[in-house]
């Protein structure tokens, strides 16, 4: 048997991940005639859009704001292709669904809002992702699915495919699987054609392009979906159909703590957590460890998984998600393990404790610090995802809110020499048990966690 070419290994490669594409049908209706505007409004901003050689052609402008050129129909269910393409990396774009505009927003200037395909030429390459313009910001950073980052072609155009079919919104690019989203907003809305705001006289002038812009709103099937592309639902305490397919199992139901214990005991503590109202509430001690219900960990033992929780924290609170505890390793107050750091870093002091802000959210606590920007950390009082995955080679990767912020070996020289300047170097071979139980932390203070869902890899 010949071998096979690298060109043709990445071919079969993104098989997997593909749908073919199929001429447009003439029974498909377009939203763009190719010659006018017709049917499309300007909102917001003041950059320019015109028609040149059957495509809509959107120009930066300086100081401008973001633009919008949206429908002046709302639609709900629909299958919405278009061609695209974008000339320079110094600007950004986007496709806009199921969006609104609120005419009082931004200072009396306008806004839209609403979900967004990202088209993102920037080194950082997000294009297919899901954004919440004017909102939530990102719901489905390129950081879930890394493999897709290349798809994206700068400089030509590209066929992109947008489903949003009841609550769930499917991108495409170039027949190439990018994102989905399972969202609780927005059953309807315009659909709208993004230039992004500019503040560098050599961002100004620059253009993107769309064309062959059709859209279905009958008779809706959905495209297939690989089943491991990672699933970001808000939905709470709940898995989508793509979820369940690819393995994933919830391991709260919000109503009841089954499937977990206390560390030190076999049964779900009696005091110091409620679990009945969508979360998993550890209530408030004073802080002290041992005075409230202590940590809770799964009945289960894990290896390799991907594991994704929501939480939120109350002002000052601490608590964490521990991987890989074995319950041989028991202070008072507290089980051992690796520790994906849950805390309010503004105002809780262990966040300036350790050693470079190792101890701060996300971090893996005591050993390796958070890389995280602000404007990816949800307020207090707000509910953020955090993420931990495994690999069955001992690769580790904790997420926040879609980003990863970390990565590690488990039981490399690297992380050896970061536990022996820790506090975690008083246990042996700290941190690299074969399984262990997955665990939540009762640090004393109120912090809720939900949506804590894990599939074995």
């Amino acid at each position: 048997m010949k071998k096979l070419t690298i060109n043709a290994a990445i071919i079969l490669l993104f098989a997997a991940f593909t749908i073919p594409f199929k001429a447009k049908s003439q029974s498909t209706p377009g939203l763009f005639d190719g010659k006018t505007l017709k049917g499309w409004k300007r909102l917001a901003g003041t950059a320019d859009y015109k028609v040149e050689n059957g495509a809509i052609v959107g120009t930066t402008v300086l100081n401008s704001g973001n633009t919008f050129l949206v429908t002046e129909k709302e639609y709900g269910n629909f299958i919405l292709e278009l061609d695209t393409k974008i000339e320079s990396t110094l600007s950004n774009s986007g496709v806009q669904t199921r969006s609104h505009y609120d005419p009082a927003g931004n200072k009396g200037k306008g806004k839209v809002y609403g979900r967004q395909f990202e088209i993102d030429p920037s080194d950082r390459k997000w294009s297919g992702g899901i954004y919440d313009e004017g909102r939530r910001d990102w719901l489905y950073p390129l950081d879930l699915h890394a493999k897709a980052k290349d798809v994206f072609k700068v400089g030509e155009y590209n066929h992109i495919r947008i489903e949003c079919i009841g609550n769930e919104m499917r991108t495409w690019i170039n027949g190439v699987a990018i994102a989905n989203v399972v969202d609780t907003v927005d059953s309807k809305g315009f659909i709208g054609l993004q230039v992004h705001a500019v503040s560098k006289e050599e961002q100004a002038g620059k253009k993107v392009y769309f064309k062959n812009i059709r859209i279905q709103t009958e008779n809706l099937k959905k495209a297939p979906f690989p089943k491991d592309i990672y699933t970001v639902n808000l939905s709470p305490n709940s898995l989508s159909a793509n979820e369940k397919a690819g393995g994933w199992k919830l391991l709260y139901d919000g109503h009841t703590p089954k499937g977990w214990h206390g560390a030190t005991i076999a049964t779900f503590p009696t005091k110091g957590w409620e679990y009945a109202k969508g979360a998993m509430h550890v209530l408030p001690s004073e802080g002290k460890e041992e005075s409230g219900g202590g940590d809770v960990v799964t009945d289960d033992l894990y290896s390799a998984f991907d594991l994704s929780f929501e939480f939120k924290l109350t002002p000052g609170a601490n608590s964490g998600l521990k991987y890989f505890v074995t319950l041989s390793e028991v202070t008072k107050g507290s089980a051992i393990g690796l520790e994906y750091q849950v805390l309010d870093d503004k105002l809780h002091p262990d966040a300036k404790l350790g050693r470079d802000g190792d101890r701060t959210l996300s971090s893996l606590y005591d050993l390796i610090p958070a890389k995280k920007q602000d404007r990816f950390v949800h307020p207090i009082g707000a509910w953020n995802t955090g993420r931990v995955v495994v690999y069955p080679n001992n690769h580790v990767e904790h997420y926040l809110n879609g980003v990863k912020v970390l990565e590690y070996e488990r039981g490399s020289k690297e992380f050896r020499d970061l536990v022996a300047i820790s506090k975690f170097v008083v246990w042996k071979n700290f941190g690299e048990a074969k399984e262990g139980h997955l665990l939540l932390q009762d640090h004393g203070n109120e912090v809720f966690f939900r949506s804590i869902k894990v599939k074995r890899l």
